[in-house]
C-alpha cells in the first residue's frame, strides 16, 4: 500500500529525511514516532505528493510519486498538524465545501457528510459554526473532511496535538476504528502514550533517520534486553534475593524501597522492600524462580514482569539526539 526506498529530503545542510525506507500495507496503523524536528512531517508531505524528494522513491498504492501525483492525491487523506477553517460556515457547510471540491454532488454529497459526522461522533454539532468548536472539536471535523473521498491511505500529523486529556483519548478511539476498516494509516506524534494501544507497527525517527520500524511486539521485544521481574516477599528479603542471586538464570538482584499507603483513620506511609531481578540474556521461561522462593519458605506478596511500553521502547532504542 505504502513504499518509500530510501526517502531523502533536505533544506541546505540540513538532512530533514535521510533515506527512509518503509513498507507497510493495507490495514496498517504505523505510529511515526520522534522529536519535533526529526522529520516525521516532511516525510507524511513528501508521501502525500505535496513536497518533491531530493532522492528516493515511493509508491502509493502501487502509484508512482512522481508519474502519478493526482491518483494518488485521490488515494490519499492528509490532515496537517495545524489547518484553517472558515469562520462564517455551520460545520455541515463546511464539510459539503470540501466534498465539492471532491466531485462529490447531488444527494450523495449531504449523505456522505453526514456519514462522516457520524463516524467522528461530531452530529449534534452539524449546524454549529465552525469557529465555535473547540481544539478537540475542530480535530475531528478536520478527520471528517479528511474521510470524505474515501482514502485508501490516511496520513494524520499530530491529531492530538494541543487537545486536552479528554480529547486525546476521544482521537484515539477514533483511531481504533480507522484500523478496524482497514486502511492503511501512519499517524506522527511525539507524545508516546497515545499511540501506544492505538498501532500496529511503530517507526522511531531520529534526525532524519529511522532508527527502528516493525510491529509493536517485534519493537517491545527488541528494546528489552533482558527481562526484569518485581518481587515482594514476606519475611527476610535479604535470603529471598541470596536464593535469586544464585540461580543461573538470574543476572543481577537489588533490594529498593517502594513507598506504600495505608487506608485507615491513622494512615501512614510504609515501606516495602522490593527484589529488582534482572534475568540473564535470553531468558524467557523463568517459572522455576517463584518455586524456589516457595520451596525456601517464602510467602510471595508480588511476583510480576516489569512491563515495557513504547517510551521505554523509545528511550532504549533511540541516542536522544536533535536536529
Amino acid at each position: 500500500m505504502i513504499e518509500t526506498r530510501k526517502l531523502t529530503k533536505s533544506y541546505g545542510k540540513l538532512i530533514a529525511a535521510n533515506e527512509i525506507n518503509l513498507k507497510l500495507e493495507d490495514g496498517d496503523v504505523f505510529g511515526f514516532i520522534g522529536p519535533n524536528g526529526s522529520g516525521k512531517t516532511t516525510t507524511m508531505r513528501m508521501i502525500a505528493t505535496l513536497l518533491n524528494p531530493d532522492y528516493g522513491e515511493c509508491y502509493v498504492c502501487g502509484q508512482s510519486i512522481y508519474t502519478h501525483p493526482q491518483e494518488i492525491r485521490r488515494l490519499v487523506g492528509f490532515m496537517p498538524d495545524f489547518f484553517g477553517v472558515y469562520d462564517d460556515m455551520t460545520v455541515l457547510e463546511y464539510l459539503e465545501f470540501f466534498a465539492a471540491t471532491y466531485r462529490i454532488n447531488g444527494p450523495k454529497r449531504r449523505k456522505v457528510c453526514e456519514e462522516k459526522l457520524e463516524l467522528v461522533d461530531m452530529s449534534f454539532k452539524r449546524d454549529a459554526m465552525v469557529n465555535e468548536l473547540s481544539r478537540g472539536q475542530t480535530q475531528r471535523i478536520g478527520l471528517a473532511r479528511t474521510l470524505l473521498h474515501e482514502p485508501q491511505v490516511l496520513l494524520l500529523d499530530e491529531p492530538a496535538s494541543g487537545l486536552d486529556p479528554r480529547a486525546r483519548i476521544e482521537i484515539r478511539q477514533l483511531l481504533k476504528r480507522l484500523g478496524e476498516l482497514k486502511k492503511t494509516v501512519i499517524v506522527s506524534s511525539h507524545i508516546l502514550p497515545e499511540l501506544a494501544d492505538v498501532c500496529t507497527r511503530v517507526g522511531m525517527i531520529e534526525k532524519g533517520v529511522m532508527q527502528v520500524d516493525g510491529y509493536v511486539d517485534e519493537v517491545m521485544r527488541k528494546a528489552r534486553q533482558a527481562i526484569v521481574l518485581h518481587v515482594q516477599v514476606d519475611g527476610d528479603v535479604a535470603a529471598a534475593a541470596k536464593i535469586l542471586e544464585q540461580h543461573d538464570q538470574v543476572d543481577s538482584v537489588d533490594i529498593v524501597e517502594k513507598a506504600t499507603s495505608s487506608r485507615t483513620l491513622t494512615s501512614r506511609t510504609t515501606a516495602i522492600p522490593t527484589l529488582i531481578v534482572r534475568l540473564a540474556a535470553g531468558t524467557e521461561d523463568y517459572s522455576e524462580l517463584p518455586s524456589a522462593l516457595i520451596e525456601a519458605g517464602h510467602h510471595l506478596r508480588l511476583f510480576r514482569e516489569e512491563e515495557v511500553n513504547l517510551e521505554t521502547a523509545f528511550m532504549e532504542l533511540t541516542k536522544g539526539t536533535q536536529q
